[in-house]
């Protein structure tokens, strides 16, 4: 890892890199023959950061402590925006007017992993294959195993490299999706390519580190994809076409003809008779059309709800009002507040009016530094706003931007969520993306100088909820200008404060809702992971949870667990998230033992005694600690509860966490998982499976400590419940029948064992 590469990645196929979906922790003899479960190593982790002591500190103490409840802080800011996601997504609370969220759907391969038959099909429903570059692609594809589809975002170039490889590999192939951030010339080199398989790499960004790609190394990809009866298709942007080493593999891609394509679903799905006028217009507006699923939309809703449903999505009302308001061309006093509710919709209308003002603040500024003014100002800059105070600027809003923005009365989140206050918000989640559109595209660098300092005095000084929208209204400005976006927004908020941290990562976050952008946003994050500088690591860490980590999920835990091996506050703040990750996957089973089948992975391959192994245990009881995002509960109780299969897993972390020096933290964690279950019988069985998985991982000797200490932890107070006691005589009497080594006491002796009162949950101090 000195090098800057991530730890070893799994197969393509997702699989642990061993190849086995489970592997088995595998302790070292010298692990076996030391007594069983050592006491806690004072050496593990620095004074005063975990062990709970109240050490005297040194300067240089006190100053990383202030920096470590800095980045508390941050992730405290984070935690409460991945609590209301959740709460949105899986219903949890009512979200009518919720502010956050990242739930976007994704069409099949954003997300790297299998693209099952299934969903291929419904990408495929309606495809109507382009001409003359579909032959051609063919051509190249079926000539070379790879081809790189160049070309206009929404041109359709995700469908048609699922078409391609099912035109060659049939329809039941199960294809597999790579991660953009995929380095060429390592696919060539590796093992995990498998014969007769499609691969795709949807908008493909590049190597990293920022190194090209050679023409040689293009060539021996395709000829392992040859030789192994594989192909690869890859999308990408029209600027892939100037690099040398893909320049022969490009083929433009276009939209097909908006009017076929409609015909073409016309004739695949039922729909109404048309008059002759109506369907004159429908037409019309169909040719009017750039985006296939737009098209392909407009026949679904005409064939479901009729010409006029289908009409009312082609004409587009919202557009037509918002470029209407801009025609007009609004004074300053109208066009600054609709630019400021573009990147602050939806906070509390006091707050709003705060920052509008300080919005006009900063424009006032530059054009009295001699510039020329955002628009004609109705007064001379420089003198007072005559009147301003008897002005009805609320009253102004049913005037300035009719049709657009609106009030609503919402409660806030956290402690505010009993109480509403008037908030404005636009008509239309749309019509928020399309201001910002206009802004871009009619206003220069007299409004973006102004606007892009006030922005950043949000990110410094907002409160969450605005810092929240800021980072959407910037990951919307992303879709128009990525680069000023990156270089005059990201960077500087990167390696800034907290603060600025966090609407740093929020808007990478954001940024994946729009699927062309989900790779750049990684190709960012991945950017800042080394090399780049203490505080761009912090924010990378930050921003490899919630909808990034989700989407790239083994990206996020390779490059997580790299960041762990880094100084000490970075490890801190990698450790975090990926406890967040764990926390954020608590409803998605197929994630959660993902992640946990990984981390027993780097564990069983890292040596005995070695530096990876005591950080990779430190991580996991961390992960065994955590809470729920919602709740106090242990998460491991709800991992348990609700996501099959993950017993055996958490067995096999906490048998390996009970054979290292943080053996008392782990016993808690233990505790207070049973505790959380004690009065649910249906998670007997789960626990039982617990209690097998430990069991099966440890020896004799250190099975019969673990009941000794198990024991002792249940006596505490805390944790001295009936029906606590009663579920761990179910864990450690799991495996009754083959009794432990040393004193042959059964499991429900061992739990009567005199208490230990010095350690609450078994936690020594």
């Amino acid at each position: 890892m000195a090098d800057g590469t991530p730890p070893d990645s799994t197969p393509l196929d997702g699989t642990p890199p061993d190849g086995t979906p489970d592997p088995p922790p595998a302790p070292g003899p010298a692990e076996a023959a030391e007594p069983p479960l050592r006491e806690d190593d004072p050496g593990e982790a620095p004074a005063g950061e975990e062990d709970g002591t109240d050490r005297p500190r040194t300067p240089e103490q006190r100053a990383e402590q202030d920096q470590r409840e800095e980045d508390d802080r941050g992730y405290d800011d984070l935690r409460r925006v991945h609590q209301l996601v959740n709460n949105n997504f899986y219903g949890v609370v009512d979200a009518a007017g919720a502010a956050f969220g990242f739930g976007t759907a994704s069409s099949p391969g954003l997300a790297p992993g299998t693209i099952e038959p299934a969903a291929a099909d419904r990408a495929l429903r309606h495809y109507l294959p382009p001409q003359p570059c579909f032959d051609e692609a063919l051509g190249k594809l079926r000539e070379n195993a790879l081809v790189v589809l160049t070309g206009q975002d929404n041109c359709g170039r995700g469908a048609g490299s699922l078409a391609l490889l099912r035109e060659i590999l049939g329809d039941a192939a199960r294809l597999r999706s790579l991660s953009p951030a995929n380095a060429l010339a390592e696919l060539a080199a590796s093992r995990d390519l498998k014969p007769g398989q499609g691969y795709v790499i949807l908008d493909y960004v590049g190597e990293l580190p920022d190194q090209a790609v050679q023409a040689y190394e293009i060539g021996r990809l395709s000829e392992e994809l040859r030789r192994k009866g594989s192909y690869l298709v890859l999308t990408a942007g029209d600027a892939t076409r100037r690099r040398l080493a893909l320049r022969d593999h490009c083929v433009p891609w276009c939209a097909p003809d908006p009017v076929e394509l409609f015909e073409h679903c016309r004739d695949r799905l039922p729909h109404p008779p048309l008059s002759p006028d109506t369907e004159r217009e429908l037409l019309a507006r169909i040719g009017e059309q750039r985006r296939p699923a737009d098209v392909v939309t407009a026949a679904a809703v005409l064939s479901r709800q009729g010409a006029e449903k289908a009409l009312d999505t082609l004409r587009d009302r919202y557009r037509e009002r918002v470029q209407e308001w801009f025609r007009a061309q609004p004074p300053a006093d109208d066009l600054l507040p609709l630019a400021a509710l573009a990147f602050l919709e939806g906070v509390p209308e006091r707050t709003f009016e705060k920052e509008c003002a300080a919005l006009d603040r900063h424009v006032r500024s530059w054009e009295q530094s001699g510039e020329t003014p955002v628009a004609p100002p109705d007064e001379e800059p420089g003198r007072p706003l005559r009147g301003a105070v008897a002005r009805q600027s609320r009253a102004r809003w049913r005037e300035r931007a009719v049709g657009l923005v609106t009030t609503e009365h919402r409660a806030g989140p956290g402690r505010d969520a009993g109480r509403s206050e008037r908030r404005l918000v636009f008509t239309s989640a749309r019509v928020r993306e399309l201001v910002i559109a206009e802004l871009h595209d009619l206003y220069g660098y007299e409004l973006w100088y102004p606007l892009r300092r006030w922005l950043g005095d949000l990110a410094l000084q907002g409160d969450l909820d605005t810092r929240t929208e800021v980072a959407r209204g910037v990951a919307l400005l992303a879709r128009h200008a990525l680069v000023e976006v990156d270089e005059n927004l990201l960077k500087v908020w990167s390696e800034g404060l907290t603060n600025q941290r966090v609407t740093a990562a929020l808007t990478l976050q954001f940024m994946c809702d729009v699927e062309h952008l989900a790779p750049q946003a990684l190709n960012i994050v991945l950017s800042w992971t080394d090399h780049s500088g203490q505080g761009r690591a912090l924010t990378a860490a930050m921003a490899l949870t919630g909808r990034l980590g989700s989407l790239y999920r083994l990206e996020a835990l390779n490059w997580l667990w790299f960041l762990t091996g880094r100084g000490e506050r970075i490890a801190f703040s990698a450790r975090r998230s990926l406890v967040l990750l764990l926390q954020t996957a608590e409803h998605d089973p197929e994630s959660a033992l993902f992640i946990l089948r990984y981390v027993r992975t780097v564990i069983a391959r890292a040596a005995p005694g070695s530096r990876e192994r005591s950080i990779a245990l430190r991580t996991t009881v961390q992960l065994l600690e955590a809470i729920r995002l919602e709740t106090v509960e242990p998460l491991t109780a709800a991992l348990l509860r609700g996501v099959p299969g993950s017993a055996r897993h958490l067995g096999s972390l906490w048998a390996d966490v009970l054979h290292s020096g943080n053996r008392s933290r782990a016993v808690g964690a233990l505790c207070r998982t049973l505790v959380q279950l004690r009065d649910d019988p249906s998670v007997t069985t789960a626990v039982r499976e617990l209690g097998e998985a430990m069991r099966g991982a440890m020896s004799g000797r250190q099975w019969a400590a673990l009941c000794h200490h198990l024991s002792i932890a249940l006596r505490h107070p805390d944790y001295a419940i009936p029906g606590a006691r009663r579920l761990a005589e179910v864990l450690l009497g799991s495996l009754r029948g083959t009794p432990p080594a040393g004193p042959r006491r059964s499991a429900a002796s061992l739990i009567s064992t005199p208490p230990f009162t010095s350690a609450q949950g078994g936690r020594s101090k």
